[in-house]
């Protein structure tokens, strides 16, 4: 468990992300495929990042203060259709820059919904972190809603497709709902951190 989480500011432009040089995670992945409910169970806290069943909620760079010594960003979520093509299109460049060129970036939590087969933008996003230096791992959420056989043939799948690509990242079958895939998501995030 983290001891202490506290929301410090929304981003919307590169020149007003942190200065600190603190460490960040980034966790990023479609809209509504459940970043602040995840971020919230590895917290331990109930409501510190916003939970909407309405898709599109987050609509900036949420940075969190863990311990006072580094940042969990929730990222917008791509690929929801309500929000205007220009600001889709904006939200898109910032992140591609953000886990390009982002100094303090220690690693890219891809959130991918375990229900469905990765989107086309899940897919862009396993393609742009094949080129990164950057730690990535793929969080598969709410998998309390497949059978044991499902969530076998999830993985399995996602492994074939990273594997088609040369890569092998660790994937974390998680729930937010009944806590499967919490602690060992954590275990990753420490070792990333240092």
């Amino acid at each position: 468990m983290f001891d202490r989480a506290e929301f410090t500011k929304g981003v919307v432009e590169w020149k007003h992300l942190p200065r600190d040089g603190r460490p960040e995670i980034a966790f990023v992945g479609r809209s509504n495929v459940g970043k602040s409910s995840l971020l919230n169970s590895i917290i331990g806290r109930k409501k510190l990042a916003y939970v909407s069943k309405r898709p599109g909620k987050t609509t900036e760079f949420n940075f969190f203060l863990i311990d006072g010594k580094y940042y969990f960003v929730d990222l917008p979520g791509y690929g929801y259709a309500r929000v205007s093509k220009s600001m889709r299109e904006k939200w898109a460049a910032l992140i591609e820059r953000y886990l390009n060129q982002r100094a303090p970036l220690r690693a890219v939590v891809h959130l991918i919904d375990s229900r469905h087969p990765p989107m086309e933008q899940d897919e862009d996003l396993i393609d742009f972190m094949r080129g990164s230096e950057v730690p990535y791992l793929i969080a598969l959420t709410k998998a309390d809603k497949l059978s044991g056989n499902d969530r076998f043939r999830t993985v399995q799948r996602l492994e074939k497709r990273l594997a088609d690509v040369g890569r092998s990242v660790p994937i974390v079958l998680t729930s937010s709902k009944s806590g499967r895939g919490i602690k060992e998501l954590r275990g990753w995030l420490r070792d990333f951190l240092g």
